[in-house]
């Protein structure tokens, strides 16, 4: 049976292709909506962008029919845009019908009432909007385009129990072939897909391990990368980390995504492989460190002075993490940590930016890291990662329970967005780091509030 989607602005404003996500049902948009998009358009930012968008795909949808009757889609789909001509019932006292919200609220109503049989569903990111439509006994529902919940999240690795001469063999063959054999016992059988990690642990003893990657291309588990020496003296303090510094370290990885909580090393140990493959082996031209100044697209703000000076408040935590590893390093001293980062930035070995500059950028030979992914929509997600040139390495940090973007959620912002659609492709690696090695403190707390 066909449904009616009654679709609310900020859904069309989250995502303009949204139109065409809902199969070949009815889709209905109240004029309201329309009015409420035009105020949007010519806004600078995201949300102005998609009212564009929104507003051009309407226009081209006028030439096959008329909006007011329903356009037919490619995929089936029937878009109408509801004028008002329903004979809209009336509304409890305390909703006022001069309120946009409540005048979307009275055409759901009113579709419902005018053909029973037929499931007319709210599909709204406002949550009080949401209640306020079941109070009324409408069926309402968030719009999930990819819709992956953190804990569903790919992890990028996993605990293997194997037979203890296999982790002999690995450390003596470096590699270990993928069989059935492998991966049978408690766990059944384990498909691995490219670039991801595996811890093998000798199922007669936990303490006899072994850690690798499995290779797509060779069909097998090989060892991970372990400078001798470290990042600029930062060592991993955990497998995840180990995991982490190797996909940040291989060249042959060219999109990497870091998620987990705060303290748990994502940023530090992205920011010292980026100067490791600069600054020392010369990898690539420079390292270009960038995070969203919220919300995105929109101007600094009024801060005084130029941008360098504007960028300051937003950037420091960067600034920390590599005045840090200027102290950790050895070569420099604590003091000299904050004259090495303006020396490399002189040299143009380093550049922090915000994001708000990136589209239509073509970003070539370098180490791209975006900092605090996790405020990013799917949509400028991709607008960042089609940045890449030739020779450019993309790293994601982020966690998913830290939002501050209105218009994203733990479930479908553009880090997990992009996480799962990267996770089986030779290109990409993913590590989900869940233990927090700032200090006892960061972690207490992070586990407790």
């Amino acid at each position: 049976m066909k449904k009616t989607f009654l679709l609310d602005t900020n859904v069309l404003l989250f995502d303009p292709q949204a139109l065409y996500k809902f199969g070949g049902n009815e889709l209905i948009i109240p004029i309201v909506v329309i009015e409420e998009i035009d105020r949007f358009k010519r806004d600078m930012s995201e949300n102005g962008r998609n009212a564009r968008l929104f507003s051009r795909l309407m226009d081209d949808l006028r030439s096959e029919g008329e909006l007011s009757k329903g356009v037919k889609l490619p995929n089936g789909a029937e878009v109408r845009v509801e004028l008002g001509q329903l004979d809209l019932p009336r509304l409890p006292a305390e909703l006022s019908i001069e309120k946009a919200d409540n005048r979307i609220l009275a055409v759901a109503l009113g579709l419902k009432l005018e053909n029973p049989k037929r499931p007319v569903i709210f599909i709204t990111k406002d949550i009080n909007l949401r209640i306020k439509a079941d109070a009324l006994g409408i069926k309402a529902e968030d719009y999930h385009p990819s819709n992956v919940e953190p804990d569903q999240l790919y992890q990028g690795w996993l605990t293997l129990n194997v037979p203890a001469h296999m982790v002999d063999e690995f450390y003596s063959d470096k590699r270990l072939p993928v069989s059935p054999k492998l991966f049978n016992g408690n766990q059944g059988v384990v498909s691995l897909r490219a670039n991801e990690y595996v811890i093998l642990r000798d199922a007669t003893n936990p303490a006899h391990t072994a850690l690798g990657r499995y290779s797509k291309e060779l069909d097998c588990v090989v060892p991970i990368l372990k400078p001798a020496e470290g990042l600029w003296g930062i060592f991993p303090k955990n497998a995840e980390q180990a995991f982490a510094i190797d996909a940040l370290l291989n060249d042959d990885i060219k999109l990497v995504s870091l998620v987990g909580k705060a303290g748990t090393g994502k940023t530090l140990l992205a920011v010292a492989a980026g100067l490791a493959k600069t600054v020392d082996e010369g990898v690539y031209q420079r390292v270009l460190i960038s995070r969203p100044v919220f919300p995105l697209g929109k101007d600094i703000g009024f801060l005084p002075g130029d941008i360098e000076e504007k960028l300051n408040p937003w950037m420091q935590p960067i600034y920390d993490n590599i005045d840090f590893l200027f102290g950790a390093s050895g070569s420099k001293g604590r003091r000299g940590a904050g004259r090495g980062t303006q020396e490399l930035m002189n040299q143009g070995m380093l550049q922090i930016e915000p994001l708000t500059y990136i589209r239509g950028r073509s970003i070539p030979g370098q180490y791209l890291i975006v900092d605090e992914s996790q405020n990013l929509t799917p949509h400028e997600i991709k607008t960042i990662v089609t940045r890449a040139g030739d020779d450019t390495k993309v790293v994601l940090t982020g966690d998913s329970f830290q939002i501050d973007n209105p218009y994203v959620d733990s479930a479908n912002n553009g880090l997990v967005y992009l996480v799962d659609r990267f996770k089986a492709e030779s290109l990409s690696a993913h590590v989900t780091l869940t233990k927090g090695e700032r200090s006892k403190l960061a972690e207490l707390a992070t586990n407790l509030l």
